[in-house]
């Protein structure tokens, strides 16, 4: 085989090479996929119906005092076991990262506990923990006392939070009486009834009072 009939079969086998590869760019251009913003696949979520799988009514917010005369001390209980990392609840329990909690209502506050080293935020406010101020104190810790240690999100729930106030009120010896919502005012003389008229008032002379009689009748006797 003499050269000539080699650059003849290599100008072939070079020919075969640009037509493939013209073909793969064009094949490319034409047929290349669109890729998304973000990788990932799209998958397709059937959208809910007006009025189902929605979230309810948040919960109307009512007086604590309303709320401890239905609670639950066992509930109240329950819920106070995600607290028990950091505080014990028996009588004579120790200090963890928080405070024994037994005998709580009406103790000072920032005091005692066993010398526990309450942080200075807790100790300037001072006073008593009462169950509204209790009450305040669990639905947002940092809010009520701000720079407390307390690192707990808060419970947001009025009535789980009454629940938790029932069962840290019977954490004692002589368990303080819940405090009361207050009486609704009796209604005053004369209202009306609940969706009714007015009632009527008789009128002085009007009592007995007989129909008037016929023209040339007598009236009836008394």
């Amino acid at each position: 085989m003499n050269s000539f009939e080699l650059n003849k079969i290599l100008g072939a086998l070079l020919a075969c090479c640009l037509v493939l590869l013209g073909l793969n760019i064009t094949a490319g251009a034409v047929f290349a996929p669109a890729k998304p913003a973000k990788p990932g696949f799209d998958i397709a979520v059937k959208e809910p119906e007006a009025g189902k799988g929605a979230a309810g009514p948040a919960e109307p917010s009512q007086p604590i005092e309303t709320l401890l005369a239905s609670a639950s001390i066992e509930k109240g209980q329950a819920t106070a076991k995600q607290c028990g990392a950091c505080h014990t609840f028996e009588k004579g329990g120790p200090n963890r990262v928080g405070p024994n909690l037994w005998g709580i209502v009406d103790e000072e506050r920032g005091k005692g506990r066993g010398n526990f080293n309450f942080s200075a935020a807790m100790k300037a406010k001072g006073g008593k923990w009462t169950i509204q101020e209790l009450n305040t104190f669990i639905q947002n810790p940092k809010a009520a006392i701000p720079g407390t240690n307390m690192t707990f999100a808060g419970i947001s729930r009025d009535s789980t939070r009454a629940d938790v106030l029932a069962f840290l009120n019977s954490l004692a010896d002589s368990p303080k009486p819940l405090p009361k919502a207050a009486a609704a005012p009796a209604p005053s003389a004369g209202a009306s009834p609940a969706g009714g008229a007015p009632a009527a008032t008789p009128q002085p002379g009007n009592s007995g009072a007989q129909p008037n009689a016929r023209p040339g009748q007598a009236p009836p006797p008394k």
